[in-house]
């Protein structure tokens, strides 16, 4: 927008400056350049951008900068509203909000031009590996086969296919995904003990391939989604493959029909706060992300948390 002050947060492993620049629309805004490091993928970069007077921060780069952004932009109280040039494999928060994908000039349009509103965000508090972590997410936490896909995935195919690497990698994670014992107490309730082998917590529900994990999740309702899936054995997980990526996926995309999972192995809630844990550490994901294992997390939303273009 004309006279705004606009600083770039961008990962130099996803794009060169001067591809970013030539994308540029035409503007008066005065603009501040960024760039974030492999220690730090965007945090330290939105600090400066924010200590510069930034009233928009543009994160381009993948999951991990656009994440890393919204977090310090939540995290500091800042009124900078946040636009996304999304440059990475899953683009996750960019599908599930409509942001053009393949188009830098259209992205940098929409980021510099486009009209904000507000979305939450999800924090997750752990020990993970033996460290006390404190991160947002903003599209999907949990555990299970989505982190072993993350985990299993290879890098040097998803490099060359982009996000059907993940498909290569789904018959490893099953393989790899066991149903465990889980104590989960939802919004200050006492805990119950369930059992399953993936929990998914949602603050937005679309993945790569169109696939709806949550086909409810709103990032601005101010409610958290669930998914605890527990298929065992072939007829489970042929049930829940149909249902996840035949009907929330392949068949809405083909028919336009909006159909929730509707696999016998599959449970939904909604929450605001819940606390989790497990009979064994497993591998915690975080918007695409492998976070490392712990055996218990806690989870909580912070409403209209930062304001997206």
């Amino acid at each position: 927008m004309a006279g705004d002050r606009i600083a770039i947060v961008w990962n130099p492993s996803k794009t060169a400056k001067e591809d970013l620049r030539k994308a540029l629309p035409a503007t008066d805004a005065a603009l501040t350049w960024h760039e974030t490091s492999p220690d730090d993928p965007g945090r330290g970069a939105a600090d400066e951008a924010l200590e510069a007077g930034a009233e928009v921060v543009v994160a381009a780069g993948g999951d991990g900068t656009v994440r890393a952004v919204a977090e310090r932009l939540a995290a500091s109280g800042a009124k900078a509203e946040l636009g996304i040039v999304p440059m990475g494999t899953g683009n996750l928060l960019a599908r599930n909000l409509g942001v053009p994908l393949n188009s830098l000039p259209k992205a940098m349009e929409r980021a510099f031009e486009g009209r904000a509103k507000d979305i939450d965000l999800g924090w997750v508090e752990a020990e993970v590996d033996g460290e006390s972590v404190r991160s947002a997410f903003a599209v999907m936490l949990g555990f299970g086969i989505d982190a072993h896909m993350i985990a299993e995935t290879d890098d040097d195919l998803k490099s060359r296919v982009g996000w059907l690497a993940y498909v290569e990698s789904l018959g490893r994670a099953v393989n790899a995904t066991e149903v465990v014992d889980i104590d989960l107490a939802v919004d200050g309730r006492e805990p119950e003990r369930t059992a399953g082998h993936t929990l998914l917590i949602g603050n937005c529900g679309t993945l790569q391939g169109g696939i709806r994990l949550l086909p409810d999740a709103d990032p601005s309702d101010g409610e958290l989604d669930l998914l605890l899936l527990s298929a065992e054995g072939v007829g489970g997980w042929i049930d829940t493959l149909r249902s996840f990526v035949w009907d929330n996926g392949v068949r809405r995309l083909i028919t336009g029909e909006d159909k929730a999972a509707s696999a016998d192995t599959a449970e939904h809630g909604r929450a605001s706060e819940l606390s989790v844990k497990l009979s064994r550490p497993l591998v915690l994901e975080i918007d695409g992300d492998d976070l490392g294992e712990t055996d218990a997390f806690a989870v909580s939303l912070q409403k209209k948390a930062v304001r997206v273009r």
